[in-house]
């Protein structure tokens, strides 16, 4: 059950508020719909819920707001506008990138993927699917976790009649297992058919809190649609025969040749246009809404075999000439609205275009007492419909007699028991997916260690480059070798693409600041750093070898300090890259914090250690053992001392001090946001 109350956005400069104390209630259950034209707060209203917008107000799901409960996503399962991910990513990859996150086995994407009809697309990449195709992964991945809420923002805006009927059939089997549904919609014949109680928006504020029923009686009336090349000429004769026989009649011109014509009937107007010798290419009866949304487009027709074969999905595109229809509409839990689909072949529009005087006079009487029969039969229909639409959706009459028994619900993947994982696993599975998901790691990986041997070679053909600088390819003009500054991108790249293709997004906020989630993304940034380094300087060799000879591949005597210093600069870099792109949640942040160490942060320690750092850093190792009075084992003093020169070199202090500042900011905004919270 979901609890609103209060729901207020915040005061925009000389707009009115986009929702303004919203307040109501979805029971466990049913199908709720949040109706409303575009820029009504309909899409508002659902992020103040989700606290994905800052506002006033405060929504309970079973009696808790999200910021308190622990999974959200276990809760609450989310579908807002296309799927948020990275586009080079595959189907498959970003449901188990999701699993891992949420502590599921990845066997649960193979099962969500074949309940949504996705398995022959498991290896797309989310780029190349369709508006239809983005919809279904959008719902695999909302019921991913098994949650007991589904909220949905138009879940079938955009989508063809089976894919839209197949959606709300998923929305209702969901509901009938004991669920809650609350999705958004514009169409209010929609929100008619589908769902159980449908709660009204109008320029930010709740109209309306209806039964479907209530609001099928209220909100929606017959009408007569009129397709003609002559439509501004049948309005004007329709008008006149309205007044001259006293009745109400109310003809809305919708643009083109069509018209809506409230409290007439097919005969009639047939009739009208017959006398008149006007051409009709389309009589339909409808159900037509009566509000301020009535130019939201129609809705086609469910029998027709035109649209179910993937025809336009429009009902006037679909349809033959001198065909009236009732709107076939799927009511909640397999009811139905009144559904008719007669061809009207005895109106005498054929005879009006006949050119035997003779068989034209014969065809005009049959086609007065068949008129009169259809008018018959048409006010018979339509109170039948209204007595339909009054009616509660479960007792809604059929014309065509009993209802036959309603299709079989969608089938919902199976139920899941999820474990608590406490531990710092479940996101380290989660960033290893994201980062092994897509390209982009490896693409920046190989050009790295390219770009590197390249600038080995360069640097030995020209000379004067010591050889420990020589096999980082790190020449003494530039701010970082290629492999820093590659290990600082990647590290950029693991906050960066959070907030660019937030996955996450739907669970809480924009991306969880969690502590379990940033050791996550250093661990797994080091171990790429470290893996980097060590490639680099292998390709390194390898070259220098191959083009050079055996001269330059000499181990260096301290290789252990500069082993350390390299490890370090490398790892540092990735780090600073990770916390910079978390505080500023930019990928380009992430970087520009990098070069900034070596290039504003260097010369500023050097200049307040000059001189200083080499003479005290001098038997550092020796007066701490003095210190301890213990001896250090396996030679450990010689680790400490390659870890001392490190730090006490300037970029090596540069890093640390950018470190220790970035975490410190990062710490502070996930303060801050656990206390907004």
């Amino acid at each position: 059950m979901i609890q609103a109350i209060g729901l207020t956005s915040n005061p925009r400069k000389e707009f009115p508020l986009a929702v303004d104390d919203v307040s109501f209630e979805a029971h466990s259950g049913h199908v709720t719909a949040l109706l409303g034209a575009p820029g009504a707060g309909k899409s508002t209203a659902l992020k103040l819920m989700l606290e994905l917008q800052p506002g006033r107000g405060v929504a309970y799901f079973r009696g808790r707001p999200l910021h308190r409960i622990a999974h959200p996503s276990r809760e609450v399962g989310v579908l807002l506008g296309d799927v948020p991910g990275h586009p080079a990513r595959t189907v498959r990859g970003h449901l188990r990138m999701l699993c891992a996150a949420a502590g599921l086995p990845t066997r649960r994407a193979d099962e969500v993927l074949e309940v949504v009809g996705l398995v022959s697309l498991c290896d797309a990449r989310l780029r190349t699917l369709s508006r239809g195709m983005d919809r279904r992964l959008g719902l695999a991945c909302a019921l991913l976790s098994d949650p007991h809420t589904l909220v949905l923002d138009e879940p079938a805006h955009g989508l063809a009649v089976r894919e839209g009927r197949w959606l709300h059939g998923i929305m209702r089997a969901h509901a009938d297992q004991g669920g809650t549904v609350l999705f958004t919609t514009g169409d209010p014949k929609e929100a008619a058919r589908t769902a159980d109680r449908v709660l009204t928006l109008e320029q930010g504020r709740l109209v309306a809190d209806q039964e479907v029923a209530d609001f099928s009686r209220t909100r929606l009336r017959p009408r007569v649609a009129v397709r003609t090349p002559y439509a501004a000429r049948l309005e004007a004769l329709l008008t006149k025969e309205a007044r001259t026989a006293r009745r109400s009649v109310e003809i809305v011109p919708e643009g083109g040749n069509r018209l809506s014509v409230y409290g007439s009937t097919c005969a009639e107007i047939g009739e009208v246009a017959f006398r008149h010798g006007i051409l009709v290419h389309q009589l339909a009866d409808e159900i037509g809404d009566m509000g301020p949304m009535s130019q939201m487009p129609p809705v086609a027709v469910e029998n027709d075999p035109v649209c179910a074969e993937g025809a336009p999905d429009s009902l006037h595109e679909a349809q033959g000439p001198l065909e009236a229809h009732w709107t076939a509409a799927e009511g909640p839990k397999g009811s139905a609205f009144v559904t008719v689909t007669e061809p009207r072949t005895a109106l005498a529009t054929d005879a009006a275009l006949a050119t035997d005087a003779a068989l034209a006079t014969d065809a005009a009487l049959a086609t007065d007492a068949a008129l009169a029969t259809d008018a018959a039969l048409a006010t018979d229909a339509a109170l039948a419909t209204d007595a339909a639409l009054a009616a509660p959706p479960q007792d809604r009459p059929s014309e065509a007699g009993p209802l036959p028994p309603s299709p079989a619900l969608p089938a919902l993947p199976p139920p899941i028991t999820v474990r608590s994982a406490p531990s710092p696993l479940r996101p380290l599975r989660y960033e290893l997916r994201r980062a092994g998901g897509v390209g982009t790691a490896y693409v920046t990986a190989a050009a790295v260690l390219v770009t590197s041997a390249l600038m080995a070679v360069a640097l030995a053909r020209i000379g004067h480059t010591p050889q420990p600088r020589l096999l980082a390819a790190w020449p003494r003009e530039l701010p970082l070798p290629p492999a820093a500054i590659g290990a600082g991108l990647l590290g950029a790249f693991a906050f960066g693409d959070e907030f660019r293709h937030p996955a996450l997004a739907a669970d809480r906020g924009t991306v969880p600041r969690r502590l379990g989630l940033l050791v996550a993304k250093l661990l797994v940034a080091a171990a790429t750093a470290l893996l980097l380094a060590i490639l680099a300087v292998g390709c390194d060799l390898e070259v220098l070898y191959l083009v050079y000879g055996p001269e330059l591949i000499s181990v260096p005597a301290d290789w252990l300090p500069l082993g350390a210093s390299w490890v370090g600069l490398v790892v540092g870099c990735a780090w600073a890259g990770v916390l910079a792109a978390g505080v500023f949640r930019s990928t380009s942040a992430g970087l520009a914090a990098v070069v900034a160490v070596p290039l504003l942060v260097v010369p500023l320690v050097q200049k307040l250690l000059e001189g200083s750092s080499v003479r005290s850093a001098i038997g550092f190792p020796m007066r701490l053992r003095e210190l301890v009075l213990v001896q250090w084992p396996f030679g450990g003093e010689r680790y400490l001392e390659a870890v001392a020169r490190a730090i006490i070199q300037p970029v090596g202090g540069a890093l640390l001090l950018s470190l220790t500042a970035l975490l410190g900011a990062y710490l502070l905004t996930n303060l801050r946001g656990r206390v907004r919270g």
